[in-house]
């Protein structure tokens, strides 16, 4: 018998995948979890089980090799239901829920259960620290408060991996265009200078300044300019691809890390989010942008390269701004 769908189900999914856990490799602190689980309630199977849309994930496993199984074989399914309580299943055959579960009538042949809903601060239960046994019997209240407390320290550890990539997203990202910052500019190139040299790849950088600034933001206003600048890095995000970097680089300036792109991609790139900015609708005047553009191919130097893409950047505002100079035509 499925288990129902929680009232609440896309909020439910919705918070469980902000912790961005599903489908990452085993760690030691849960599998200290699920091993002490094990020990304490007797139990050949233990389990850190994560509830998604059609399917339950095991983040740890103790006496099983599957990594999940469908939801609708689930029994966390149904322990999710009800936060507040532990789901115990003295003898799984006498339950009409699952006397014909496939985890019951197949090989694995589970009999008892007892589950511990996973519940997050906002109350969303998400998954389960469940034990499992292939002959049927009951939980001690000893046992039930252990699988408790567990339960609750593997949310504990949920919620320092979130707080910990919510602090790494503050960190590199730009308080006012919401791009990456400078330190994840460098951190990114870096990487992408690194696979190139392995991969023998190219990768581009375009580096892009919004033209006469000062002047805008004299002649109008801070409060102008910043929105000027927050509507420029909209369009930049909105005109790269997904696996391309684009971040303030600094001011008026803004710098995007194009990896496997060659030169002739990059100026395609440069002179679409040009016009993009050109043909936008501004407030007060309109705005362009000049766009330096590099490619590496022949192993340069990561200074090498924003040397030449700098240079080619100023070399676009002297020929009259609004415009894309290659460093390779420089």
């Amino acid at each position: 018998m499925p288990a129902a769908i929680p009232k609440t189900e896309p909020l439910r999914l919705s918070v469980l995948r902000r912790y961005a856990i599903l489908d990452t490799l085993a760690e030691p602190s849960y599998d200290d979890i699920t091993l002490l689980a094990a020990q304490i309630c007797g139990t050949p199977i233990a389990l850190i089980s994560l509830v998604d849309s059609d399917r339950q994930w095991f983040k740890s496993s103790v006496g099983v090799s599957a990594k999940e199984t469908p939801r609708d074989h689930a029994f966390c399914a149904h322990a999710i239901l009800n936060p507040d309580q532990t789901l115990v299943v003295p003898d799984a055959t006498q339950d009409e829920r699952f006397a014909n579960n496939p985890l019951v009538v197949g090989n694995d042949h589970f009999r008892f259960y007892a589950g511990a809903p996973l519940v997050t601060p906002s109350g969303e239960a998400i998954g389960t620290l469940c034990v499992i046994d292939r002959t049927a019997r009951e939980l001690s209240e000893e046992g039930l408060q252990a699988l408790q407390a567990l339960s609750r320290q593997v949310i504990a550890l949920l919620e320092m991996r979130r707080l910990v990539s919510d602090l790494e997203t503050l960190s590199t990202t730009d308080g006012l265009t919401g791009l990456r910052n400078r330190r994840a500019f460098d951190e990114r190139i870096i990487d992408e200078h690194h696979r190139s040299m392995r991969s023998k790849h190219p990768f581009s950088l375009l580096l892009i300044d919004v033209d006469l600034f000062k002047d805008y933001n004299d002649s109008f206003g801070h409060q102008a300019g910043d929105d000027a600048l927050e509507d420029v890095a909209r369009i930049i995000q909105y005109t790269v691809r997904n696996y391309d970097l684009a971040a303030r680089y600094g001011g008026e300036e803004f710098g995007v890390i194009l990896p496997d792109t060659d030169n002739q991609g990059a100026m395609g790139l440069a002179e679409r989010l040009r016009r993009a900015i050109e043909r936008d609708e501004w407030m007060y005047r309109q705005i362009t942008v000049s766009i330096g553009v590099a490619t590496i191919e022949h192993g340069q130097s990561i200074p090498a390269l924003i040397e030449q893409v700098d240079r080619a950047l100023y070399t676009a505002k002297q020929r009259g701004r609004n415009q894309i100079v290659s460093a390779d035509a420089d």
